[in-house]
């Protein structure tokens, strides 16, 4: 069964994520991020901009046949739809919605901010989980 953990009171989505995805792709993780596009744009642009000596491998799923296959295993993969990936170890959710197909992989990650009705949408996807029978971790993000 998917291993689920809610990361709380994330202050800003897509600098944690890039943090997220730097430490998981050294762990030498299978990572795929999904949400809205313009999210995962963010991501994108934030992983390009990072220095050499912390560069992430990352591509978009939809393209991932423009990625040889030696380098596809190494490769942080950006979705909108999770199920379409080809990755299925660690599944983060930068999106407002259960994603689709979460339970092909081996872990989820949800990331909260302190936004308000993003709480309310996690608070939700929080309690569709535990109806289904999850196991789920609370992780309170400290402050910088």
């Amino acid at each position: 069964m998917t291993g689920i953990r809610f990361d709380f009171n994330v202050a800003d989505r897509v600098d944690y994520a890039c943090r997220l995805l730097r430490k998981a792709w050294r762990a030498g993780s299978s990572v795929v991020v999904t949400g809205d596009e313009a999210t995962l744009a963010a991501i994108d642009g934030a992983l390009w901009r990072i220095g050499a000596a912390d560069f992430v491998p990352h591509a978009w799923a939809s393209r991932a046949d423009a990625v040889p296959g030696r380098l596809r295993a190494g490769t942080v993969w950006l979705a909108t739809e999770a199920d379409a990936s080809p990755g299925h170890g660690t599944l983060v959710n930068v999106g407002p919605q259960v994603p689709v197909g979460f339970e092909s992989f081996e872990r989820l990650i949800e990331l909260v901010t302190v936004d308000e009705a993003d709480r309310q949408a996690a608070r939700e996807r929080w309690r569709g989980y535990a109806r289904r029978g999850y196991a789920i971790e609370r992780h309170e993000v400290a402050s910088a």
